[in-house]
C-alpha cells in the first residue's frame, strides 16, 4: 500500500490511484496527480453545486439518465478499460450518465454525457485548462462551467469532436441543456437563491 503519490512523477494509472491512502481528493489527468484544494470549497461553491444537483436529480427522476455529485470517480480510458491502462480519473462536481452500462460500483468508466464544474479560487487553472482538454478529448457531449464570483455560466457543446461555447450567460438568462432534453435553468433564480 502506497501512502501518498510522488507529485513529481507523471505516469500514474487508476491501479496506482486505488492504492493511495490520502485524506484529500485528488484527480489523475493523463497520468499526473492534481490535488484538490486542501480547504473545503467555499459556501457559494457548495450551494450552487448542491442546488443544481437537486434540480437535475428531480428533473431526471423516472428517466433513463442518472446524475451524480462529487466525490464520484469518472475514469476516462483511452485504449483500454483495465485499471493499469487508465491514466485519467476526474471527479466533476456533477455528472450525468445516460448510458448506464458505463456505471459500476466504483463510479463511471467512459465519458459521461454531461459534466458540471463549479469554479473555486483554488481550482480555476485545473478546470479551465486541463479538464477542458480532457473532457473534449474524451467525448463528453456537454460541459457546464459555473463561476460563482461573476455569476456566469458557459456551456461547451461537443460538435464534431471539438467544443463550441455558448455565449457567456448570466442573470436574466436561461441555460438549456442539449443533452438533457427539456432541462432549463433560470440563472437569476439559481444565483440569487444562495444569498
Amino acid at each position: 500500500m502506497v501512502n501518498e503519490p510522488d507529485m513529481s512523477y507523471g505516469n500514474y494509472s487508476y491501479a496506482d490511484y486505488l492504492t493511495w491512502d490520502i485524506e484529500e481528493m485528488v484527480e489523475l489527468i493523463k497520468g499526473k496527480v492534481f490535488k484538490k484544494a486542501a480547504a473545503a470549497p467555499r459556501r457559494a461553491h457548495q450551494w450552487l453545486t448542491g442546488s443544481l444537483f437537486r434540480d437535475m436529480s428531480l428533473f431526471l427522476k423516472g428517466k433513463k439518465c442518472q446524475v451524480y455529485i462529487a466525490p464520484f470517480d469518472v475514469r476516462l480510458p483511452v485504449k483500454s478499460k483495465k485499471d493499469d491502462k487508465i491514466f485519467t480519473v476526474v471527479q466533476p462536481d456533477i455528472c450525468v450518465v445516460c448510458d448506464l452500462e458505463k456505471l459500476d460500483e466504483r463510479g463511471c468508466v467512459g465519458a459521461p454525457d454531461l459534466v458540471v464544474e463549479v469554479l473555486s479560487p483554488g481550482n480555476k487553472q485545473l478546470e479551465l485548462q486541463h479538464k477542458y482538454e480532457v473532457y473534449e478529448e474524451s467525448g463528453i457531449k456537454e460541459y457546464w462551467l459555473v463561476d460563482p464570483e461573476s455569476q456566469t455560466l458557459l456551456i461547451y457543446t461537443l460538435v464534431q469532436g471539438k467544443y463550441q461555447s455558448s455565449r457567456l450567460m448570466t442573470l436574466g438568462d436561461t441555460a438549456k441543456s442539449a443533452v438533457i432534453k427539456g432541462f432549463a435553468l433560470d440563472l437569476t433564480d439559481y444565483f440569487s437563491e444562495m444569498n
